[in-house]
Formats: structure tokens, C-alpha cells, sequence
């Protein structure tokens, strides 16, 4: 049974986790099957935005604790990707999480991992690794910090308690709430709405804003600087200026 689906939406690229049998959680099949999407994603110069989503009504659990228990764990993780194929991954492109349910654990690492989520009421984020004398490894502490206020990120990680996507909407973690069912065609509609962009440009919007995240400001402008340079010999920065002044939509070719 195929435990990662990937299916081309237009220009956009849909991984779905597919072990709801499992409750979607990791192991070496989804690893590398979530591994092998993002390859593909990175690699067609026609597809511009990911979606990383899960069969309803569950995101992920995270890891398959059976796949641990059983002296299997290291199949969770993956030499470029580490946890989930995707957490650690260096990538270009930008990637929605749509979550329809629970992500937990891992799951919300990989949720975390992501550059945008989507979420529907049913959904539920959690770092609950400290009921099981564990803690979320795979990046969960520092990002979900970086993402909410510290002191609901401490919340989640002393307590272990999942929160929910209205809390986390209202804290910033979700950026669009929508009806349960609805979570991949809202994502698929915001990579719409990214994908009227330049395809360049937004790949070096990207890359500045999590590269000067925690920099000072020299650093930072140096950073942004390089990716203006970047932008400006491109093909489409004069096609943007050309499609402006002949009030036009731009024609976009990602060089």
C-alpha cells in the first residue's frame, strides 16, 4: 500500500500522507515518500508551490512508535531530510502544510517545518513528548518559539497539552482557519494567490526572510541585498515592468 500520494495541482505539487490506518504516523515508507515529493517539487521547474498534507480526519501523529519500539526508528529520518524526509530539508520552493486534524508530535514538527499552514476547526497542534520522557527533537522547541509568543510555546512544552487551530490562528501559527473538509482547496487557493507572483522573486523573498529572521540589521541587508542583485537581472523583473506599463497580466517564466 502506497503510505505517500503526490498528485500535480497546475503548478503546484500535493503530498498527501496516506496511513490512516495509522493515523498517519512516520515511518520509512512516508519518510522517503515525503522525501521523494519534495524532490520533485524542487526539481520540475514548473511547479512552484508544495502543499504537505495528511488523509483526513488526522494530520500525523508523528513517529510509528512501533516502528521505535521495534529498533526501527532511524527509518523516521532520512540523510537530507532528517525527521519525516522534510523537517531538516534545504529546499528553494515555499510549502503549505494543510492540516485537517490532529498533528502531534512529529506531526507538528512537520507542520512547523512548513513556510504557511492552513487548518481547518477539526485540527490540533501538540508537543506532548514530555508524557513520555521525551522532547520534540526534530525542531519543535525552537520553532514553535520562533512562530508563537514563548510563553504559549512553554505551555505546550511542559504541559505536553495540544492547543487548538482557533488558539493557534489567534496566536499565529495558522494563517487561514477554514470549515473541516476544506483545508487542501484553501491551501491550494493561498498557493494561487502566491503562484500570480514571480516564481523567482518569491523563492528570494523567501530565502531573506528566514535567512535574516535572527540577524542584525548589517547582515540582514547584506543578505537582501544579494537576492535584489538576484531579482533585478532576471528576465521576469522586466517582464514585471513591461506587463505594468502595458497594463497587462506578466507572463512569468521563474528566470
Amino acid at each position: 500500500m502506497v503510505s505517500v500520494d503526490f498528485e500535480r495541482r497546475g503548478r503546484c505539487g500535493v503530498i498527501t500522507i496516506n496511513r490512516p490506518e495509522a493515523r498517519n504516523a512516520v515511518n520509512a515508507d512516508v519518510a522517503a515518500g515525503i522525501e521523494e515529493g519534495i524532490d520533485r517539487i524542487e526539481g520540475d521547474d514548473e511547479l512552484w508551490v508544495g502543499i504537505l498534507t495528511g488523509v483526513a480526519p488526522v494530520f500525523c501523529a508523528g513517529a510509528d512508535l512501533k516502528e521505535v519500539q521495534g529498533g526501527r526508528g532511524d527509518g523516521v529520518f532520512t540523510a537530507r531530510g532528517g525527521f519525516g524526509g522534510f523537517v531538516t530539508r534545504a529546499r528553494s520552493k515555499p510549502v503549505i502544510a494543510a492540516v485537517d486534524g490532529p498533528a502531534l508530535a512529529g506531526g507538528a514538527e512537520l507542520v512547523l517545518a512548513a513556510d504557511l499552514v492552513v487548518a481547518s476547526h477539526r485540527a490540533a497542534f501538540g508537543i506532548p513528548e514530555v508524557k513520555r520522557c521525551l522532547i520534540a527533537g526534530a525542531g519543535g522547541l525552537f520553532r514553535l518559539a520562533r512562530k508563537i509568543p514563548e510563553n504559549v510555546a512553554m505551555e505546550c512544552a511542559l504541559t505536553g497539552d495540544p492547543i487548538s487551530a482557533e488558539r493557534a490562528q489567534r496566536v499565529g501559527l495558522v494563517n487561514e482557519l477554514v470549515e473541516d473538509g476544506h483545508a487542501v482547496d484553501a491551501a491550494l487557493a493561498l498557493a494561487e494567490r502566491i503562484m500570480a507572483n514571480s516564481p523567482l522573486a518569491v523563492r528570494e523573498s523567501r530565502r531573506v526572510l528566514l535567512a535574516t529572521s535572527r540577524l542584525g540589521d548589517e547582515e540582514s541587508f547584506a543578505i537582501s541585498n544579494e537576492a535584489l542583485g538576484i531579482v533585478t537581472r532576471s528576465v521576469d523583473f522586466r517582464e514585471g515592468l513591461a506587463a505594468f506599463i502595458e497594463k497587462r497580466p506578466p507572463n512569468w517564466t521563474g528566470h
